[in-house]
């Protein structure tokens, strides 16, 4: 297939376009496609606490499809397709753009506390794991900040015991205003199961680093996960990364990329693993 070649500034309002129609497209079309598969997780702990047999079901099939999709493609799915990481992509530009507007430099956490943070999402889902394995869900009742936002994107506005959930979800919704990806890098439960996950290694986004500016660190910067992209060759592929794509679209020498197949072509690349993922929930009917 015939390459793109565009400037490094029109190949970044390009990336940036076809990611946020991807995102309004998933989010109008598979709002739940997060709280199904999260289901999917309580629902094998709590067969598995009652010491009952794990049958398939819509919920474990959405978990197992997006399982085996993230193992092949990466977490293209956070990136591009969860209702609640687009919320958040939304909120955040939201706060970019008032800070542009006010001539205020945005807030930026300290990437060691960044780091230290990571790991409360593997907290939270280890305790709503032993919770579900404990036979103790019913004190999670109401509690589920994702459980209010399906309710709020499907109209249904019936919130009598979600109190705490609500109020998660507000304070969820700050987060996300103020630091990029903060529900994502920070307490997401299946963002924590995402990254546990192994990846196919031409997933993975490399540079040469003896091309890289002296001194830039554009794609660093840019990263939501606030990942270093590693070296050309080594095709380490971070749990971490949501394939966003922002590291290769904002790169002044257009260092940074995929395989060798795919590099020149990211957008279809991008366009072709929507597609895929838009077939495959479809076939098990999110």
């Amino acid at each position: 297939m015939k390459n793109i070649k565009l400037t490094p500034k029109k190949k970044k309002q390009l990336n940036m376009y076809v990611r946020l129609a991807i995102q309004i497209l998933f989010f109008l079309l598979f709002p739940s496609t997060f709280t199904s598969a999260f289901n999917g997780v309580k629902y094998i702990f709590t067969q598995i606490g009652l010491g009952s047999s794990v049958a398939l079901n819509s919920f474990l099939a959405v978990l197992i499809a997006l399982c085996v999709y993230t193992i092949v493609f990466g977490r293209f799915f956070c990136g591009y397709a969860c209702a609640f990481g687009t919320m958040g992509d939304l909120l955040h530009k939201l706060y970019l753009f008032i800070c542009k507007k006010m001539k205020k430099k945005p807030f930026k956490l300290n990437d060691k506390l960044s780091k230290v943070l990571s790991y409360l999402k593997y907290v939270v889902l280890l305790f709503i794991v032993i919770m579900y394995f404990l036979a103790y869900s019913s004190y999670l009742q109401g509690k589920s900040p994702w459980d209010v936002f399906s309710m709020i994107v499907s109209f249904n506005f019936r919130f009598d015991g979600y109190t705490v959930g609500i109020i998660t979800l507000a304070v969820i919704m700050v987060g996300m205003f103020f630091i990029k990806r903060f529900f994502c890098r920070f307490l997401c439960p299946m963002g924590a199961v995402f990254s546990l996950l192994p990846s196919l290694p031409f997933t993975a986004v490399t540079r040469k680093r003896e091309n890289c500016i002296k001194g830039c660190k554009a794609c660093k910067n840019i990263c939501p996960a606030n990942i270093d992209i590693p070296e050309r060759g080594k095709w380490s592929v971070s749990g971490e990364c949501f394939q966003c794509g922002e590291c290769i679209s904002v790169c002044p020498k257009q260092n940074t990329g995929v395989s060798e197949k795919v590099r020149g072509n990211e957008i279809w690349y991008v366009l072709l693993r929507a597609v895929i993922l838009l077939v495959v929930l479809y076939f098990i009917g999110v």
